[in-house]
């Protein structure tokens, strides 16, 4: 699944010139969200109570950072019958909410603080390379007043290739050499658009989360240089791994 193959840098001897971001996951806390959505598509369809550790381990499998298709492989697999596009519109219906009534959408949290996006944001440029759909991401932008931070955002509806595809890291690159690029991430499917873009890949993954356990000896696999507890580790981590050249 992932090799490394591809050389990553082992430090950053100056700061990166771009900081790609994923979003769920890494700027947004979407457990309650998204994560809530999938488990409550899965038990509408098949009518089991489906776990967290469960989403997971679907979650750590190459391919499924779309939720849309994780929701219908996991539908399939229990053995209901319901096509993409239904589980797809269930999903949607249950994040957005329905006859005035809001879904889950309004449970998700952003996690990095507008003063810490604004320092990064002077010293590099800031991008987004996202999964989600130009609708999803513009809701959580302007409810949380930070795009102007971002001067690049690539979503899944900008690429003919998503993840793990490098696509849109390669847009966002536009020819400009890798290494002075990061992108963080959370999944497989991060991991993997980093190393065949040739980019720098810093996974973020809470303490103690399953998430964690599961996926960072894949991401260690896939050329990750470092691990961060949360977003709001960023910018110390930069600072510490220049100045002890780590």
């Amino acid at each position: 699944m992932c090799t490394n193959s591809v050389p990553n840098p082992a430090s950053l001897k100056t700061h990166p010139e771009i900081i790609v971001f994923d979003v769920d996951g890494v700027l947004v806390d979407v457990r309650e969200s998204f994560h809530k959505t999938v488990l409550e598509t899965v038990r509408f369809f098949t009518g089991k109570r489906v776990t967290r550790k469960e989403f997971q381990i679907w979650k750590s499998k190459p391919g499924f950072n779309d939720d849309w298709k994780l929701s219908t492989a996991w539908v399939q697999s229990l053995g209901a019958t319901q096509s993409y596009e239904e589980v797809k519109n269930k999903f949607v219906e249950l994040y957005w909410g329905k006859n005035g009534k809001p879904g889950n959408v309004v449970r998700e949290k952003w996690l990095l603080p507008r003063p810490s996006l604004r320092r990064l944001a002077e010293r590099a440029e800031l991008a987004l390379f996202t999964g989600r759909v130009r609708q999803e991401i513009d809701y959580t932008l302007e409810r949380s007043r930070v795009r102007q931070y971002f001067r690049h955002i690539v979503t899944v509806e900008d690429v003919s290739h998503p993840k793990p595809d490098p696509e849109g890291l390669l847009r966002i690159l536009a020819g400009r050499p890798p290494e002075k690029a990061i992108y963080l991430g959370d999944n497989i499917d991060d991991a993997l658009a980093a190393q065949a873009a040739q980019i720098p890949f810093v996974a973020v993954l809470k303490r103690r989360s399953e998430a964690r356990l599961i996926r960072w000896p894949q991401l260690v696999g896939c050329g990750a240089i470092a691990l961060l507890d949360s977003v709001g580790q960023l910018e110390a981590w930069l600072e510490s791994s220049q100045a002890n050249d780590l």
